[in-house]
Order: structure tokens, then C-alpha cells, then sequence
């Protein structure tokens, strides 16, 4: 190719930065006014047209014939094109179901779209990790260096020893050094760029980490179930299913009056709701309970945890925390005449209710509380005559016995349904013919009938036995006549008829029991004999509790209405100790956990609790319990596992008491009712008087 070629095809490009020298002339005008000579004479139709000048060929662009022409006002007009987020193609009308409103509702429409997405890992170049990288490509950074290095070095040198002699030299000059000529795509290598990383350019975001959420449960009880099925069992099935059909045809046959078809609409839907409420009775009770834990929260992290700080510095004075209050509406007119703790369950107790006004007497109630639901009876039954006693057998801890006003003896089951009684004495199986006042059950028979007994103040003392559907009954003792005279008619000796009033039975001895009287007498008997072994004149008036303690063999207590609290040695006619409280003493109860830690209650309102280790003459905790001065409390009872009182009054109330630490010291070292019983013998010899 000529010089003059190449001049001209420089010439014909737009841009071009080549200096020109003084003094040459250029045919850049020239030519470009012959190029637009040529594209006006001729008519073409295509696009783009070749045209040769001096032995050369350049292509222009042609204008179309039907190319929109604009006025320059036309072109100098801006319009503005507004870019949104919203997708011009994505549905704006559907609608899903919500199952929360029960309708259907627009959904929201996702408007983004992914035009690109790359996952790439960056890694620093001059990092171990990209050394590594680039030593497995076969790269090496000091050679890429040395070779980028070298060519720009060439490139100076070849560009500074082109001569300059006319402006045709100068102008091929200029064209080899620009990028873009066709010479520099052959002849030059290109250099690399210089990249920090080993990989290429692209952009990385964080994905937030994926979370988990996950709850933990206790396992669901499960139960195992088996039955057969025979031909018999199945044969029943049926016979009671059409009976069933039968007994419903004949009530839709009958055309009963308005009142009578009102009445049985009412049964039907009274029906209807027990058996609705029965399918969830066991969750209505759990879910009651957890929400009265919920209420009573802070009462029960007292019970948990609290213990009083303060008795550190007041020792060896005490007292008593306040916890649960139990009442029932429906008893708000009747007094609280007994107590009693289930042993297998320690936060179940029963209440006997009734009236020890003997003026006004009524029916009565025997409920069931436990402190896990404080707000109502977990059980009730309904009495004809006031309750008076009561006890829970201690291995089957759902037979109840209780003692009635009228002179019934009743036994329950917590295990079945309804509100009767499943043993009841009548006159026709002995009944007592006066108020029952104690029951105590005691171990099965030879046969493995569960037996009980009691004593009323007609002055027997009676030993139940359960047998198949049926109280049979047998007398033990007849309590004798105190001061009557033999040779006196017997109209004359009926105002001196012998009242028991209370009765325990030896800890270890089973045939071993005391009796209280009305007349402040206490009798030592025997079960298997009628005599009398021994005769104690305790009280001045009626003998309200006696109780045998739990460790020691020899000793009991107990308490009157004439203020004082008495403890024996059975084997000594007189009271070892006594105590005056200065009120008339309800009710008195030896601490399961301790031989020297006794309670009682006290009309006027107060619990007196004592430790004859620590005091042998004065309580360590004598605090008012009640709100209202009028108040009287008529019963007490440990709790047989947790530090824990409750106190009856006769208002209806059954309040619960923590005992602090000081009411509940046990002795260093060894524990065990050996301790606790020589604790006792070495407080008894300090007693004994000297012979």
C-alpha cells in the first residue's frame, strides 16, 4: 500500500489525534466533499454504500428516503423517562383465602425481578491463599510483572526512533501508536491489566444466616390397654343399645303436657352439658390449676423456697408465713370440725364440716382441698347431718371414714362417681344413738377386711368392718358410769351416761388405744378386751384431743377446754408437763418430723407452737391468725411431708402456714427416730420426779 493510501484512509476517519506539521496540506475537505457529491448524485437503496477514491474504498452511510426528518427545535427537546421498581407485567388482582378472617384478600404481587446473579469467592492476591491459587494456574506475580515491565520499555524506545522527515512519516507515525489502528493489533501485544484479585470483578453480599427455632416438651403419658372381646361381651353390647332405642321410641310416643315438655327439655340439656363436660373434665382441671399457679405465683415460691432470715437474730423465737387461704362459698355458715392429710398425696386434705352450735344444727359437707388449686374443692359431699370427724386410711388413701352428727359412721370412695356414700350405718347395723365424735382406722382383719372404729358419746366404742356391700359392726367397750351409785334406780343414773369425746391409737401397739371423755377422764384400753388397763384424771372438762406421739412409746398429750395442754408418760397417773394458755384449747398436734414440736389452737385466734428441747416452758411462736377478732379456731394438723400447718376456724376457712427454720431444728448428726425418740427420754428423766 502507498503513503498516499494510507493518507487518505487516516484522513477519512473522524477523531483522529494526529499533530500535523507546518506546511503539508491536507485532503481531508477534499475528500469528504467528493464522498457526499457521490452519495447525492446517485439513488441507492441500501443502507451503507462503497465509494473508491484513489484506488482506496470507504463506506458512509446513506439517509433512507423515508428517514424522519427533525427540526433542531424538535431535537433540543428533552424527554424524561421515569425508571420505577414496580413491574408493568406482574398480575395486580389475585386474591387467597385467609383462614384467620374467613375471607378472601388481595395478596401482595413481589415486584422483584433477578436480571443477573453470581456466586463468586474473592479471594486477595497477594494473600497466601491467592499465592496458592496462582501458583496452581501456573502463574507467578514476579514474572507478570518483569513481562508488563519489558514491553512498556519497548514500546518507549520504538516510538522515540521514528525520524520525523515529512508529514506522511509523521502521520504513520501517529496512526501505529494509536490503539485502534490496524498496526498496533498486529504488531503490539496488549498489556495486562493490573488486578489485585484472582478472580474477576463482580459484586458479593452477605446471606443472613438461616435460624432456627425449636421447643422442647415433656413426653406424653401413654397407657396400655387391653380387653377381650367374646360373644358374650359383644351379645350384651347389643341387647343395652336396644333398649336404649326402646326406651327413646317410648318417650317420643308419649304426648306429655307443656310443663312436663318443658321440664324434660331442661333435663335433656342438663344431660347434655354433664356429658359435654365430662370429655373434657380431666383438661378443665389441669388447665384450672395452671392458672391458679399462675395467680398464686408468689405464694408458691414462698412455699419453694423462702425462709425467714430474721430467725438468725430472734432465736429461739419463730413464726408462721402465711400461704393459702381455702374456703367455699357454700360452707360460709358452717364451722370446720375436722382435718385430716392424705399420705400418699401431701398436698391433698380433707375438711369435715358442721356445726358444733347444737342448737342449730343441719346438713353438712365433706370437701377435699388441695394447694395446687385453692379456689375450689377438688371433691364435695354433701351430708344430711353435720360432719364431725373424719380420717383417710393411710395405704388406700381413697377410702374415707367419717362420723355424723346423727350417729351415722359413713365410709367414701374417691374413686367413683357420685355423692353417696358406699358404707353407711343404719339402726339396723348398730349405729351410735349420739354424735360420733372420733374414727381411726386401723389394719385389716384376718380375713383382709378393712376395719375402723369409733366413739360416740353414747359411751361405745365400736370396731366397723367393710364387708362386701355391707357395716358390720362390733362393740369393744362400754365406757363405765362415773359415779353412780349401784343401789339408785336407773331413771336416776340416765343423767350420768359416759360421753367419749376423742380416741387415738398406739403408734407401734395397734391393740393399744385412749379414750377421752366428756367428763375429763382418759381411759386406757385395749381392743381385743372390755377392761379398763387404766384410768387418768386429766381435765377438768371435756377432753377435746388426745394424741399418742409419733416417736416416743410411752408418751401422749392432751388438751381441754379449761385452757390447759397436758403431757403424759402412760406409765404415770400424773401429767409430766402442763401448760395454761389462758383460753380454751381446741386442738392439739404432735409434728411429724420432731418428738418435742407440738401446735395447738386457741379460741381467741392464736397458734401456739412449741419445742420442748429448746423451751420447756413457754412457746417459741404464738401468733394471731385470724381477721377478725371474733374468730375462733377449732383445728390444727402437720403437714406429714412439708414444713407446713393448717389451722380451721368456724367461719368455714382453712388457712396454711410455713413453719420458719427455728420451729424446725433437727438435732446434729445422726437423724432418725432412734434420735428423736432418746430426745424425748432425755427430756422425761429431767421431769421424772425422784421416788
Amino acid at each position: 500500500m502507498s503513503v498516499r493510501d494510507t493518507n487518505v484512509r487516516a484522513h477519512a476517519r473522524k477523531g483522529s489525534n494526529v499533530q500535523k506539521t507546518p506546511g503539508v496540506k491536507s485532503t481531508k475537505a477534499a475528500n469528504k466533499e467528493k464522498i457526499s457529491s457521490v452519495c447525492d448524485e446517485t439513488d441507492v437503496t441500501d443502507e451503507e454504500k462503497t465509494v473508491e477514491m484513489g484506488g482506496g474504498r470507504i463506506k458512509g452511510l446513506v439517509k433512507p428516503p423515508d428517514q424522519l426528518k427533525l427540526t433542531d427545535i424538535e431535537k433540543k427537546e428533552k424527554i424524561t423517562k421515569v425508571l420505577t421498581t414496580h413491574n408493568p407485567n406482574a398480575p395486580n388482582n389475585i386474591a387467597r383465602w385467609s383462614f384467620k378472617d374467613r375471607c378472601f384478600k388481595p395478596c401482595v404481587v413481589d415486584h422483584t425481578m433477578h436480571i443477573f446473579e453470581l456466586e463468586v469467592n474473592l479471594v486477595y492476591k497477594n494473600s497466601e491463599e491467592g499465592r496458592k491459587e496462582m501458583l496452581k494456574q501456573g502463574l507467578h506475580e514476579d514474572d507478570a510483572t518483569v513481562d508488563t515491565g519489558a514491553e512498556s520499555d519497548k514500546e518507549k524506545t520504538e516510538t522515540s526512533a521514528t525520524p520525523v522527515e515529512d508529514g506522511g512519516e509523521v502521520e504513520e507515525a501517529g496512526e501505529e501508536d494509536r490503539p485502534d489502528s490496524a498496526a498496533s493489533k498486529t504488531d503490539k501485544k496488549e498489556p495486562k491489566i493490573a488486578n489485585v484479585f484472582a478472580c474477576s470483578r463482580a459484586t458479593q453480599t452477605l446471606d443472613n444466616p438461616p435460624r432456627e427455632i425449636s421447643c422442647q416438651i415433656e413426653p406424653l403419658p401413654r397407657s396400655s390397654f387391653s380387653a377381650s372381646a367374646n360373644q358374650w361381651e359383644i351379645y350384651d353390647a347389643y341387647v343395652e343399645e336396644l333398649q336404649k332405642q326402646e326406651k327413646n321410641k317410648e318417650k317420643q310416643k308419649a304426648v306429655p303436657s307443656e310443663k312436663d315438655d318443658k321440664s324434660q327439655k331442661k333435663m335433656v340439656l342438663m344431660e347434655a352439658q354433664e356429658a359435654d363436660f365430662k370429655k373434657v373434665k380431666k383438661e378443665a382441671k389441669s388447665l384450672e390449676r395452671m392458672v391458679n399457679q399462675n395467680i398464686y405465683d408468689k405464694i408458691v415460691q414462698d412455699f419453694a423456697y423462702y425462709e425467714d432470715p430474721a430467725d438468725e437474730f430472734r432465736f429461739p423465737k419463730a413464726t408462721l408465713l402465711p400461704l393459702w387461704k381455702f374456703k367455699y362459698d357454700q360452707a360460709k355458715k358452717l364451722s370446720v370440725t375436722a382435718l385430716c392429710w392424705n399420705d400418699k398425696c401431701p398436698d391433698l386434705f380433707g375438711v369435715g364440716m358442721g356445726s358444733y352450735d347444737f342448737c342449730k344444727q343441719g346438713s353438712g359437707m365433706l370437701l377435699f382441698y388441695t394447694y395446687k388449686n385453692c379456689s375450689f374443692p377438688e371433691y364435695i359431699y354433701p351430708t344430711s347431718s353435720g360432719v364431725l370427724c373424719l380420717d383417710i386410711h393411710k395405704q388406700r388413701t381413697y377410702l374415707v371414714a367419717v362420723g355424723l352428727y346423727d350417729g351415722c359412721v359413713a365410709v367414701y370412695n374417691l374413686k367413683k362417681e357420685g355423692k353417696e356414700p358406699i358404707y353407711k350405718s343404719t339402726a339396723k347395723t348398730g349405729k351410735h344413738t349420739a354424735p360420733v365424735w372420733q374414727v381411726c382406722w386401723q389394719n385389716d382383719d384376718m380375713d383382709n377386711n378393712h376395719n375402723f372404729y369409733s366413739v360416740s358419746s353414747d359411751g361405745r366404742v365400736v370396731s366397723w368392718t367393710l364387708v362386701r356391700n355391707e357395716l358390720v359392726f362390733t362393740d369393744i367397750i362400754q365406757l363405765p358410769l362415773i359415779g353412780a351409785d349401784p343401789e339408785e334406780p336407773e331413771l336416776a343414773q340416765m343423767h350420768l351416761i359416759p360421753c367419749g369425746t376423742s380416741m387415738d391409737f398406739h403408734k407401734q401397739i395397734d391393740y393399744l388405744f385412749l379414750v377421752g371423755t366428756q367428763e375429763g377422764k382418759i381411759y386406757e384400753c385395749k381392743t381385743y378386751s372390755s377392761k379398763i388397763l387404766e384410768t387418768y384424771e386429766a381435765h377438768h372438762m371435756t377432753v377435746d384431743t388426745v394424741k399418742w406421739n409419733y416417736f416416743h412409746p410411752k408418751v401422749f398429750i392432751s388438751c381441754s377446754s379449761d385452757w390447759t395442754i397436758k403431757i403424759w408418760d402412760y406409765t404415770i397417773n400424773t401429767p409430766v408437763l402442763t401448760f395454761d394458755l389462758k383460753e380454751p384449747v381446741g386442738d392439739v398436734a404432735w409434728a411429724p418430723y420432731s418428738s418435742t414440736v407440738f401446735a395447738a389452737v386457741t379460741t381467741d385466734g392464736n397458734v401456739h407452737v412449741f419445742d420442748l428441747n429448746i423451751n420447756k416452758y413457754e412457746a417459741l411462736c404464738q401468733q394471731l391468725v385470724v381477721d377478725k377478732k371474733k374468730t375462733k379456731l377449732t383445728h390444727i394438723e402437720f403437714n406429714p411431708t412439708h414444713p407446713i400447718i393448717i389451722v380451721g376456724d368456724d367461719r368455714g376457712n382453712v388457712n396454711s402456714f410455713k413453719l420458719s427454720p427455728n420451729l424446725r431444728l433437727k438435732p446434729k448428726g445422726k437423724d432418725g427416730p432412734e434420735v428423736e425418740a432418746a430426745k424425748m427420754e432425755t427430756l422425761l428423766a429431767l421431769l421424772r420426779k425422784p421416788e
